[in-house]
């Protein structure tokens, strides 16, 4: 699956301006839960449930368009071979539930630690990384984690926070998801 924008136009110019709409998407999405979730605390469905929609409808047209284009293609610019079931579409959907999954186990371990806004917004993030690969799924995770966790340590490190104090977490969820993005395929 070609993963880099500049790729993605030599071989499927169609598939580009999708992953294109759902990347700018991305932005506008991560801008207003960002200000909403810092000022209140909340990441709202009003926002996340329609995200869903329009990830999912954006990257898997996007991915089917590639598999259409995929068997004439050759070169280091479209890696074939197989997918989930051979489909690269059912990766998106699939790296979807994985995150959702993986964040509603953490919300159900230590509810006080986790909003459900979080649970929620992590099957969001799941579908565009999954759109990258398993890897960029694992690096964005991770990044997350380790934002919030700086952040909480520098609060408490200028006395701004205590154990005790509570953290908006989506900002550091968007902005993991948006430096693995960022990351070469």
């Amino acid at each position: 699956m070609i993963r880099r924008l500049d790729e993605l136009w030599d071989v499927a110019p169609l598939a580009f301006w999708l992953v294109l709409a759902a990347c700018l998407y991305f932005v506008v999405m991560a801008a207003r839960l960002t200000v909403i979730d810092v000022r209140h605390h909340l990441l709202p469905n009003r926002i996340v449930f329609p995200s869903y929609a329009v990830a999912g409808v954006l990257l898997v047209a996007a991915a089917i368009v590639l598999v259409v284009a995929g068997p004439g293609v050759q070169g280091p610019a479209f890696e074939g071979g197989a997918e989930i079931l051979g489909v690269p579409a059912l990766r998106i959907l699939a790296g979807g539930a994985v995150l959702w999954v993986f964040y509603f186990v953490l919300r159900l371990v230590y509810p006080p630690g986790m909003g459900f806004g979080d649970v929620k917004l992590a099957g969001v993030l799941g579908m565009y990384l999954g759109y990258l690969g398993w890897g960029h799924l694992f690096a964005g995770t991770f990044a997350a984690f380790l934002l919030g966790g700086l952040w909480s340590i520098g609060l408490l490190a200028a006395r701004r926070g205590t154990l005790k104090s509570s953290i908006p977490f989506g900002p550091f969820m968007l902005a993991g998801a948006a430096a693995a993005m960022l990351l070469p395929a």
